[in-house]
């Protein structure tokens, strides 16, 4: 097995390879998959239906978990965040005098457990307003770390993971691969077993890249991260912007949706006295009603060294109300997690400057 390479990056049938090259009969992939997925039990020697002998041969020669976690913290609503890091030889691409490292948070609320991923190291697009993006890409996270984050996830101690959105760290469409395989993995009755309608992929807008997450055979939930209703901000604010219009972004979601059926999610974050004004309001309900969507508000939660402010409550509130009386399914995403920081980046972030 590659160094680079752990339980998670592999299907079924890569697995049942596996064994097969190592002398193991073929049907112990799936009593391995079964303890690792179904039963959440990552110590190959707590496998108590395997051999003695399997469980010493796959401990000394397989990673289940390839992460350490350096960091966890837990919000008084309950709110969990891990910072994990990873072998520097296992992404994409080299960080100076830095071990690799990622976030990923549990939200709880009611039956719901949702994991949010991240998808890369950092990021490339340099959002204004996010800790993520501050010290720019430093890598692509591959197949089975995307999935290791939910899997750590349910071992908290709250249950399974219901739900996943691929809203942390990253743009998950320039990591198209790693992201659609996680997908895969997460959504198979081996692996997590996560209905595709439970899936969101949330991307700041590359419209070939929706164009292919189309034809993909897994009807996920599109969330189009627009945070401006119009070009001119929207370039102020997202660098990457410059790629591409929001005509040009509303017409690939309207692509998706014909394709797939789902309706598109337009994330628009409030930042006070930027893009939170009555008449962004209407600006946004105009673009709002040229396709299938709903539209998420979502209060920024500030970040250290950054001029961006938190909405006040009653402009928030006005804003919903604008786009309502535009006829607009619209809904204000709860604040979770504020006190330990748990927007994206934030605690990757804090961690690197306290060090």
């Amino acid at each position: 097995m590659s160094s680079h390479k752990s339980f998670f990056d592999y299907t079924p049938v890569e697995l049942e390879q596996w064994c097969l090259s190592q002398g193991l009969p073929g049907y112990a992939a799936d009593q391995f998959l079964d303890w690792v997925y179904v039963k959440g039990v990552v110590n190959p020697l707590e496998w108590t239906n395997v051999s003695l002998s399997h469980r010493q041969l796959v401990s000394q020669s397989m990673q289940i978990d390839s992460g350490h976690e350096v960091q966890a913290q837990i919000a008084s609503d309950d709110t969990r965040k891990l910072l994990i890091e990873w072998p520097a030889q296992s992404t994409s691409l080299a960080i100076a005098g830095e071990a690799p490292r990622t976030e990923t948070v549990l939200i709880p609320s009611g039956q719901r457990r949702t994991a949010c991923l991240s998808s890369q190291v950092g990021c490339p697009v340099g959002c204004r307003f996010c800790a993520s993006g501050l010290g720019g890409l430093d890598g692509n996270l591959r197949r089975g770390q995307i999935v290791e984050q939910a899997h750590r996830l349910g071992r908290l101690g709250m249950g399974r993971v219901t739900n996943i959105v691929f809203m942390g760290m990253g743009e998950p469409l320039a990591n198209y691969s790693a992201v659609t395989g996680a997908i895969e993995t997460l959504n198979a009755p081996w692996g997590l077993g996560i209905s595709a309608r439970r899936i969101t992929v949330s991307t700041v807008g590359l419209p070939e890249a929706i164009r292919r997450l189309a034809g993909f055979h897994l009807p996920v939930t599109l969330a189009l991260s627009l945070h401006a209703p119009d070009d001119a901000i929207r370039q102020s604010l997202i660098p990457w912007a410059s790629h591409a219009t929001i005509d040009e972004l509303i017409e690939a979601c309207g692509v998706y949706f014909d394709q797939t059926g789902r309706e598109i999610t337009l994330e628009y974050l409030l930042l006070r006295e930027v893009n939170d004004r009555l008449m962004h309001a209407s600006q946004l309900a105009e673009i709002a009603q040229t396709i299938r969507a709903n539209v998420n508000l979502i209060r920024y939660n500030e970040v250290e060294g950054l001029e961006f402010k938190r909405p006040l409550d009653e402009d928030v509130l006005a804003f919903q109300a604008e786009l309502r009386r535009r006829h607009v399914n619209v809904h204000i995403r709860a604040s979770r997690g504020r006190d330990i920081s748990a927007a994206c980046g934030q605690l990757r972030h804090e961690a690197r400057h306290s060090a």
